[in-house]
């Protein structure tokens, strides 16, 4: 199809779009590194190890190869050759001096001077060739050099004894047979290089391991502490290893004490607003019960008293209960304590159980405060109420479940916003719009979340997961 066809132009314009290649080098490129990037390992120490590990895989396999090829082979080639040239000699001494016949005096040349073992088998033939081992240089060598010196048939014997080699040679008379020494012909010393490579690059690796597990814990060490710190809890951090990460530490320190000293100057400023207005709803709580009673008296002293409510409300909602520390907690017994609360107030709590260890690591009384919000919240809504928990490997679930009318899923987010009402929206009992948002703040400053779905009720679950 030709992209300058004007009947494919116009089809293009009227769909919106346009020729472009189905592959391109980049898009290749892009696949393969992001394929590439999903297999390697996601971690510091694991990616760090790849660094050092791959540079001197490559580099002793490139030396191994180069001296395979060049060294190895070479002088087994040189060595097969060397042999390979006192045969063909001892052959054409053989041939040329036919008063030796018994081959006496050859073979004892052969073994004083060449150190070769040298047998005359009158009237014999070649064995049956054998297989072919699957890798042998020297094998290949001594093939090689016997075709191009002597040019006879011939048999070789490279993996029977292994110390020694068999060469049969088909001559006028017979096989002459040469038995030698397999170091004679062969490079048999040379693994020893491969072995010395190898181990010292095992020590020299063990070594960087080490090394790089030291320059590795700090940093592992500041991850764990900003993530305590996230969670409220009481951290000691001291800032160790190299320079960067101790820089890194030092700042992490930094940071911690400018958010210290903010919300220690927020909450001195909330105690100092809170005091004075609670000193003025007391003024006026004074003055209407010096007026003789009467329904707009009873009106005016149930607005003071909604406003002492939305007061504590809002802030407790800006205070965050910020202040308290982060403890081990008993769920079960914090769970049976909310619902004691419920019925007291007059819900009905289904049930309430808890699954796994029950003791986590929470600020008690803040995170009570998110649990009983939105149990209350259910229990406002719903005529039944079901709690029900569990402790998984790294994090703490709750699940509060009622049978109400629920919230639709688009407006779910919603409801956590402060003050915000929907029509179905559940808000704290008190009014002030905020019991949810405030849920949702204390979840998140233990470093977890609050999420809504459907209830096997019927109506909303909410469900509460905290790292443990």
């Amino acid at each position: 199809m030709n992209a300058e066809d004007p009947a494919l132009a116009q089809a293009l314009r009227a769909t919106g779009e346009t020729a472009k290649p189905r592959s391109t080098p980049r898009r290749l490129w892009k696949r393969v590194s992001r394929a590439i990037g999903d297999t390697l390992p996601k971690g510091l120490y694991a990616r760090s190890l790849i660094i050092i590990i791959a540079p001197m895989v490559l580099l002793q396999s490139v030396i191994a190869y180069t001296f395979m090829e060049r060294h190895w082979q070479l002088v087994t080639k040189r060595l097969s050759a060397s042999v390979v040239a006192d045969v063909a000699a001892l052959i054409d001494i053989y041939e040329s001096y036919p008063q030796d016949k018994d081959a006496d005096t050859l073979s004892r040349i052969a073994g004083e001077r060449l150190n070769l073992d040298l047998d005359i088998l009158e009237g014999a033939k070649l064995p049956a060739p054998g297989p072919r081992p699957f890798f042998s240089i020297l094998d290949e060598a001594l093939s090689d050099e016997i075709k191009r010196q002597i040019r006879r048939p011939f048999w070789i014997d490279t993996v029977g004894r292994s110390n020694l080699i068999e060469i049969r040679v088909a001559i006028p008379s017979g096989v002459m047979r040469i038995t030698a020494r397999r170091s004679q012909a062969y490079a048999s010393n040379s693994h020893i290089f491969l072995v010395w490579m190898i181990g010292s690059s095992l020590v020299l690796l063990g070594v960087a391991i080490l090394f790089l597990r030291n320059q590795i814990r700090p940093i592992l060490r500041l991850a764990a502490v900003a993530e305590g710190f996230g969670k409220g809890r009481e951290i000691e951090f001291r800032p160790r290893g190299a320079r960067e990460v101790r820089q890194a530490g030092h700042a992490f320190i930094e940071m911690k004490r400018r958010i210290e000293r903010a919300m220690e100057q927020r909450t001195a400023m909330l105690n100092g607003v809170s005091h004075d207005l609670r000193t003025i709803l007391t003024r006026f709580r004074l003055s209407l019960a010096l007026f003789e009673r009467s329904d707009e008296i009873d009106d005016l002293t149930r607005d003071v008293d909604e406003m002492s409510r939305m007061l504590e409300g809002y802030l407790a909602f800006a205070r965050g209960d910020s202040a308290e520390a982060a403890a081990p907690t008993d769920m079960r017994r914090l769970l049976d304590d909310i619902r004691t609360d419920l019925e007291r107030l007059g819900a009905h709590v289904a049930k309430v159980d808890f699954a796994g260890s029950p003791e986590v690591t929470v600020r008690p009384d803040a995170f009570r405060r998110c649990l009983f919000n939105l149990a209350a919240n259910a229990a406002r809504y719903g005529e039944t109420v079901a709690i029900s928990g569990r402790r998984e490997a790294r994090s703490l679930l709750v699940s509060i479940d009622d049978d109400g009318p629920g919230i639709p899923p688009e407006s779910r987010d919603d409801v956590f916003k402060p003050f915000v009402r929907l029509d179905d929206a559940r808000q704290d009992a008190g009014g002030s719009g905020l019991g949810l948002a405030i849920a949702r703040d204390i979840a998140r400053a233990h470093g977890g979340d609050i999420s809504l779905h459907e209830s096997p009720l019927g109506g909303l679950r909410a469900t509460v997961r905290v790292p443990a």
